[in-house]
């Protein structure tokens, strides 16, 4: 256990976590993990905040249909930016309800159209599924977004938490490779993975006791058997130069904590302008914890401050 600042509500969580989990996550076969992660959200999470459209619709993929859900706080709007949010989980739990009541916050707040991809999970899809199908669905909503969502979009703007967070570098990365018919004008990394060789710092201090778990990251990288060294595997390691406006929060009690700041600083380095926030003394998941974690509200509105100071100074 680390002698860091643990916040209050973070602890009370934590406790209540401990005696109410009979099965950590990762002794449950994936299936079985994925329903308990979604109904976790129900003890943890806040409510969704109501908008005036949230509709589920498909997109082709590269290997059947993706499921996607898009949210607006308007019914009608003019022509503007979109975020597209990859959800966390480890790129194996999680779905387009485990991560509702954040989208659905985010929109809001954001008062910008949100469209959240359902990609393939390992390991009946290892990598690269995910990001593979995070693309195609990234590139089909530009190319849609009129006919499927009535909405005319003139940037993107990936954002994803943890695998999700891997994810929305991954496609921004992807992007500048091969540009989209609109740009990539910012990205948002919530506590992102990047680095899957990272062993040391974070990795090690928070390794028990705070969500994460070691065992929970051996659980999940091994059912995503991701290549090293593979920059959509490893995006810490990519074109850092080409990469858009950041939003960027870690966890000061995350294991991904020290790895966030390293991308950050390579960012910062390759003349990238970055926005980084620590949520201190708070944990890994933060963005799905409002309820049991009532600090966490807080910051959910830095990250979209930021995302809003970031835009307007485009």
């Amino acid at each position: 256990m680390t002698t860091a600042f643990v916040r209050p509500d973070a602890q009370a969580m934590l406790a209540m976590l401990e005696t109410a989990m009979e099965v950590p996550m990762d002794q449950m076969e994936p299936v079985a993990a994925r329903e308990a992660y979604v109904g976790m959200r129900f003890l943890v999470d806040a409510e969704p905040t109501e908008l005036a459209v949230i509709k589920d619709l498909t997109c082709p993929g590269p290997a059947g249909d993706i499921k996607l859900r898009y949210y607006d706080k308007r019914a009608t709007r003019e022509k503007g930016p979109a975020i597209i949010f990859y959800h966390g989980g480890g790129f194996v739990i999680g779905d387009l309800e485990s991560h509702h009541p954040y989208c659905t916050e985010m929109a809001a707040q954001m008062d910008l159209p949100l469209i959240a991809v359902d990609y393939r999970l390992a390991p009946e899809a290892p990598f690269p599924a995910a990001p593979d199908d995070c693309e195609a669905a990234t590139r089909w909503i530009v190319e849609n977004a009129s006919s499927a969502l009535g909405i005319e979009i003139d940037g993107l703007i990936p954002c994803g938490d943890s695998a999700g967070g891997n994810l929305a570098i991954v496609v921004a990365q992807d992007l500048a490779k091969k540009p989209a018919a609109v740009p990539v004008i910012a990205q948002v990394p919530i506590y992102p993975v990047v680095d899957s060789t990272a062993s040391e710092g974070s990795m090690q201090e928070f390794a028990e006791g705070f969500l994460l778990t070691k065992d929970s990251m051996d659980y999940f990288m091994g059912h995503y058997a991701g290549v090293t060294g593979d920059v959509r595997c490893d995006p810490i390691h990519g074109d850092l130069a080409s990469s858009p406006p950041t939003v960027l929060i870690t966890g000061g009690l995350d294991q991904l904590r020290d790895q966030g700041r390293a991308y950050a600083a390579k960012l910062i380095e390759a003349g990238v302008p970055v926005t980084f926030m620590e949520a201190k003394g708070n944990i890994h998941g933060l963005i799905c914890l409002r309820k049991g974690i009532p600090s966490s509200q807080q910051d959910v509105d830095d990250i979209c401050n930021a995302l809003k100071a970031t835009l307007a100074a485009l």
